[in-house]
């Protein structure tokens, strides 16, 4: 199957503090990997280094085979931006423009990294929020917006540009309980649409039933990784059966 991300050996390091301590994977097309473990094991980190938020410290991460850094060393930069656009990162706390209108938020990243004309840009978005439900909401600003609604639409601005990839950041950890569900619900749609996801997730539950692979981290490496019934339901690492004993009673 053809690997849409390669990820080997790969570190991250903020001044003396190690975040990913030479972690591995890859990701097939068509494929979900879900990404869990307690706060502050490095996850998040792993999608900021795929969608360049930051940079490694060292290893190689390809996308659809390109390298976008070998063994630390980045390509060069017309590249890297090409690179980059092959992935969609949603964030947890939306990151919207709160001056701009949904359909401008949806329409403005298409103008501006894919040079498409107006008209072309309004059409896309229009088909991806009618999708979402939220065409009714297109002249609407994300402060008039519930969460559940303005992570919709961070969700429409990412497919919009047409990445091979969609990363997720704990997709629902700004929202209330129950708006949780709407959100994932759309997470589950894309998966069955075949639309391969790296999803950063607390919801144990989901990350079982959305994911054809899952990775248990901590401390910055992976402690535990397989079938996602196995790892959820029946770990085998003591760490794993630890951070999973509230769920698994």
């Amino acid at each position: 199957m053809e690997d849409i991300i390669t990820v080997e050996n790969l570190q991250k390091s903020f001044g003396e503090l190690n975040i990913i301590k030479g972690i591995s994977f890859s990701v097939h097309k068509g494929e979900v990997l879900g990404i869990i473990g307690p706060s502050g094991s490095g996850k998040s980190t792993i999608l900021r280094c795929i969608s360049q938020l930051e940079e490694v410290s060292g290893g190689t991460i390809k996308i659809c085979g390109n390298p976008l850094v070998e063994n630390g060393v980045y390509v060069n930069k017309k590249d890297r931006q090409k690179i980059i656009l092959k992935s969609g990162l949603v964030f947890q706390n939306f990151n919207l423009f709160p001056h701009y209108s949904v359909l401008q938020n949806v329409t403005e990243p298409q103008i501006r990294v894919l040079k498409k004309s107006d008209a072309e840009a309004k059409k896309t978005a229009m088909e991806i929020l009618d999708r979402m439900a939220l065409a009714e909401k297109c002249d609407s600003y994300p402060c008039q917006l519930s969460g559940g609604q303005q992570q919709r639409v961070s969700i429409a601005r990412a497919l919009a540009l047409k990445p091979e990839v969609l990363l997720f950041d704990e997709p629902t950890s700004a929202l209330d309980p129950e708006l949780t569900g709407e959100i994932l619900a759309v997470i589950k749609e894309l998966a069955l649409e075949k639309m391969t996801m790296v999803v950063v997730t607390h919801e144990m539950a989901f990350a079982r039933d959305i994911s054809s692979h899952i990775i248990f981290m901590d401390g910055g490496v992976i402690v535990e990784e397989g079938e996602p019934e196995a790892v959820i339901n029946n770990p085998q690492k003591e760490r794993t059966k630890l951070f999973l004993s509230r769920f698994n009673k």
